[in-house]
C-alpha cells in the first residue's frame, strides 16, 4: 500500500520531467560498517527500502560504489520491478579501496564502467539520474570537469542515463557542467553547521535546479549546537528533526536524502521533518553557521 506522496514533509520537486518527493531516502547506511561490505542485518535493510517506497517516497539516492555494489543489489531485491513514480539517482567518480578509501575513477572508460555495472546491478536499462561525483573524500577540489562530464553526456545521447548532475562540486564546476550540458541537481555537502553554499543554493533555485546535501544531519560526526538544542528542546522535538524541517524551510529546491538503516529511525525522519519552525526559530538557527 502506497501513501499518497503528497503526505510527505515538503511536497514534491521536479527534476527534469521526472516528479520525486523532496523527502527522499540516501541508501548509503544499508551497507555494512563504513560503507563496506554486507549489512549486518540483511532483512532490515530490505525493510527499511520498501518501507520508504511505502511511505509514498520516490526519490531514492544510492551509488555502486557503496559496499560495493551491495546496496544497489539491496534495492534491487527490494523494489524490482520500480514502479513508474520511484526515481533512482546515482552517482559515478569514485570507487572504493581494499582500505575503505575513495580513490577517484573518473577517467572515460572509468565512468562507463560505473555507469554499465550501476545499470546491471539495479536491473535497469537507462539511470533516471547521474551524478559525478568530483573531488575527494575531504570536500570539492577545484578543476575542470569538461572530459569526464563530457564522457556522461555521451552516454546520455546513447539512452543510458536520462538527466546529469555534479556532486561534492565547487560553484565553479558547477557552472562549467551547465555550460556542456544541462543539469537537474548538485548534491554537495550542507546542513546547519555547514553553510559554505547558501549563495548556490539561492543561484540553482532561481534556475529551477535542485539542491541535495548530503551529510543533511552532519554524517559520521552529528551535528552538535547549543542554538540547536535550544530550538529542540523549546518544541519539544529532536535536534535532529529540527535540522531536517530547517533544510525543508531552508529553500524550495532543497531535497532531503538523511540516510538510515532502521525502519523506526525512517518514520522519525519523516516526522520530524514535517517540523513547523516559527521565524524566531529561523532566526536563531540560521546564526549557528555563520
Amino acid at each position: 500500500m502506497h501513501t499518497p506522496s503528497a503526505s510527505l514533509p515538503g511536497g514534491t520537486w521536479t527534476l527534469g520531467d521526472l516528479t520525486v518527493t523532496r523527502f527522499g531516502y540516501g541508501a548509503m547506511q544499508l551497507a555494512g560498517p563504513w560503507v563496506m561490505g554486507p549489512p549486518a542485518d540483511r532483512d532490515g535493510a530490505l525493510a527499511v527500502l520498501r518501507e520508504a517506497a511505502g511511505l509514498g517516497i520516490t526519490h531514492i539516492d544510492t551509488a555502486d560504489a557503496y559496499g560495493p555494489h551491495i546496496t544497489n543489489r539491496l534495492i534491487r531485491e527490494a523494489l524490482h520491478p520500480y514502479p513508474d513514480s520511484l526515481h533512482i539517482v546515482t552517482k559515478v567518480g569514485a570507487t572504493r579501496d581494499e582500505q575503505g578509501g575513495w580513490p577517484p575513477a573518473r577517467e572515460p572508460a572509468e565512468l562507463r564502467r560505473a555507469v554499465t555495472e550501476n545499470l546491471e546491478n539495479l536491473g535497469l536499462d537507462t539511470l533516471d539520474v547521474v551524478n559525478l561525483r568530483l573531488g575527494d573524500a575531504q570536500g570539492p577540489v577545484p578543476g575542470s570537469l569538461a572530459e569526464a562530464f563530457g564522457t556522461l553526456v555521451d552516454l546520455r545521447r546513447q539512452g543510458l542515463i536520462r538527466h546529469l548532475g555534479v556532486s561534492n562540486a565547487t560553484a565553479q564546476q558547477v557552472a562549467e557542467a551547465r555550460s556542456i550540458a544541462p543539469i537537474v541537481c548538485v548534491q554537495n555537502m550542507y546542513n546547519l553547521a555547514h553553510r559554505h553554499d547558501d549563495d548556490l543554493i539561492d543561484e540553482l533555485a532561481e534556475q529551477g535546479i535542485a539542491y541535495v546535501p548530503f551529510f543533511p544531519l552532519g554524517g559520521f560526526t552529528p551535528l552538535q549546537s547549543s542554538a540547536l538544542t535550544a530550538v529542540a528542546t523549546r518544541l519539544d522535538a529532536t535536534p535532529m528533526s529540527v535540522a531536517l524541517a530547517w533544510l525543508l524551510q531552508r529553500s524550495p529546491n532543497i531535497l532531503l536524502i538523511p540516510g538510515t538503516s532502521s525502519v523506526r529511525h525512517l518514520r522519525e525522519n519523516v516526522a520530524g521533518a514535517g517540523l513547523p519552525l516559527s521565524d524566531e526559530d529561523l532566526a536563531e538557527l540560521d546564526e549557528i553557521g555563520r
